[in-house]
């Protein structure tokens, strides 16, 4: 789930159709152009096109073969994508029973098998054992709730490959200076209200 946020105030213009009010687009991969549906769920904020195109444009060829770690996936709209870029995989974590469910029920219309979605707190579930490794983590957690920077240190305890690759967005006055030190930027813009950020996971020092 996550909350609402003021959205960019000017577009660039494009000749694709963008995604309607109750869906989330596709871009580009295998599944290019699909629409799917997305819950009216109080709080539920899908990642814009805009954004969306910006990060995986950043990722380039980094998303094929990657096993993703969608930590609140709300719409899906992150983990889809990476997956039409032919992710290896994804695991897709989110609280609301309803969201979860048409996340199960869109996964199917993508005839997709190699995806699962987890209805859990997120929060609760990365503070147990690490079951999995991944090496492209999404965070887009609800604004305002305080939970970025306590997703980000629980992600330390096992769950991130080397060289993992993390996208966080979160409100753009939120302080990360208290990130892992071992997470270098590599790339971070602001847009409207909300500020998003890649990452890569260096090994720790010993």
């Amino acid at each position: 789930m996550k909350s609402r946020s003021p959205a960019p105030q000017s577009r660039p213009k494009t000749t694709t159709t963008s995604a309607q009010p109750g869906e989330v687009r596709i871009i580009s991969g295998q599944w290019r152009g699909r629409k799917l549906p997305v819950l009216d769920v109080m709080g539920l904020r899908p990642t814009t096109d805009r954004v969306k195109e910006t990060l995986f444009n950043w990722l380039m060829q980094d998303t094929q073969g990657r096993v993703v770690l969608d930590c609140f996936s709300g719409s899906g709209s992150l983990a889809f994508e990476a997956l039409s870029r032919h992710a290896q995989s994804a695991l897709l974590l989110e609280r609301d029973n309803k969201a979860a469910a048409q996340l199960k029920q869109n996964l199917a219309r993508l005839n997709c098998s190699n995806a699962e979605v987890r209805q859990t707190d997120t929060m609760q579930f990365l503070a147990g054992p690490a079951i999995q490794q991944f090496d492209l983590v999404f965070i887009d957690p609800p604004f305002r709730q305080g939970l970025a920077l306590p997703c980000a240190a629980l992600l330390q305890q096992g769950w991130l490959k080397t060289d993992a690759l993390i996208y966080l967005e979160t409100e753009k006055e939120l302080d990360i200076s208290d990130l892992p030190e071992n997470w270098r930027l590599i790339k971070d813009k602001i847009a409207g209200q909300l500020a998003y950020r890649l990452f890569v996971c260096q090994p720790v020092a010993a």
